[in-house]
C-alpha cells in the first residue's frame, strides 16, 4: 500500500507543476540564447571583438581603419584573416581564433574576414594603380627612411614626429599622441606601420602612399621609401623622450 499510495502523491505533485507551468501570469519560456560559439551574424562579432579598437564603423579607432577599401585590397582575405587569427605576438592585435588561444571559432573567424570585406571593400579601388607590396621585401637603412619621412610626412607630423600645431587645428586625432612615442610604437608591429603608410588614415585625413597627388610637383612614395620610413620608426622604440 505504502508504495501504491508514494506513487500516486508523486503523479499529483507531478501534474499539480504542469498546471502551474500553464497558470495565468506564469512567464512565458523566452527564446533559446545562442551560445557564443554559435553566433555567427557579422555586426554581433564586430561590436564584441573589433569595434573598440578598429571604430564603431570600421574607422576613428586607435587602430587601423578596416572601412578602408584601399587597405582591404592591399592587405587581401588571405592577411586579413591570418591577423584576425593569429594575432601579432607582443603586440596590440591579439590572437582571436581558439587554436590560437582566442575565443572565436573558425566559422567565426570566416564571417568576420566576409563581413569585413563584403561591406567595406571596393574591388576596383586600386584598378589604376600599382601600390607596394603588403609586407616588405628587404630591410632599410633607418637614416634614408628619415629623409623620406622629411619628405612626405613632416607636414602634418613634424620633422621629428612629435606633430605640428597645424596637425592640432586639421587632424586632432593625429596629435593627440606622438608618432614616434615609444610607448605607442611598442604597440604596434611594423607591418601595422608599414600598411598605414600605404593605404593612409582617410578618416583622419592621412593620404594613402601617393600622397597629395594633386598638388603640383607631388609624387607618390616608392616601396624603398616606405620600408625605409617604417624602418626609421620602427628605430624610435629604443629612444626614450622626456
Amino acid at each position: 500500500m505504502s508504495t501504491v499510495f508514494s506513487f500516486c502523491i508523486g503523479l499529483i505533485l507531478c501534474l499539480g507543476c504542469t498546471g502551474c507551468m500553464n497558470a495565468p501570469g506564469h512567464p512565458a519560456p523566452g527564446p533559446e540564447v545562442p551560445r557564443p560559439a554559435q553566433v555567427l551574424d557579422f555586426a554581433t562579432l564586430y561590436k564584441q571583438n573589433c569595434a573598440g579598437c578598429h571604430g564603431e564603423n570600421g574607422k576613428n579607432g586607435v587602430a587601423i581603419s578596416l572601412a578602408n577599401p584601399v587597405y582591404l585590397a592591399l592587405a587581401g582575405e588571405a592577411n586579413l584573416r591570418q591577423s584576425i587569427a593569429k594575432g601579432v605576438a607582443g603586440k596590440l592585435m591579439p590572437a582571436f581564433e581558439r587554436s590560437a588561444g582566442g575565443t572565436l571559432t573558425s566559422q567565426q573567424i570566416d564571417s568576420l574576414v566576409q563581413g569585413i570585406l563584403q561591406i567595406w571593400s571596393r574591388p576596383d579601388v586600386l584598378a589604376a594603380a600599382q601600390p607596394p607590396s603588403y609586407a616588405a621585401g628587404e630591410k632599410s637603412d633607418p637614416t634614408q627612411g628619415q629623409k623620406a619621412f622629411s619628405e612626405f610626412c613632416a607636414r602634418c607630423h613634424g620633422a621629428d614626429g612629435t606633430g605640428t600645431k597645424a596637425t592640432a587645428a586639421n587632424h586632432p586625432y593625429e596629435v593627440s599622441g606622438s608618432i614616434v612615442d615609444p610607448s605607442y610604437l611598442a604597440l604596434v608591429s611594423d607591418q601595422s606601420l608599414r600598411s598605414t603608410i600605404i593605404a593612409g588614415r582617410p578618416d583622419l585625413g592621412m593620404p594613402d602612399w601617393r600622397s597629395d597627388i594633386s598638388s603640383p610637383g607631388s609624387r607618390s612614395m616608392t616601396d624603398q621609401e616606405i620600408t625605409g620610413v617604417v624602418a626609421w620608426l620602427a628605430s624610435q622604440r629604443t629612444i626614450s623622450r622626456q
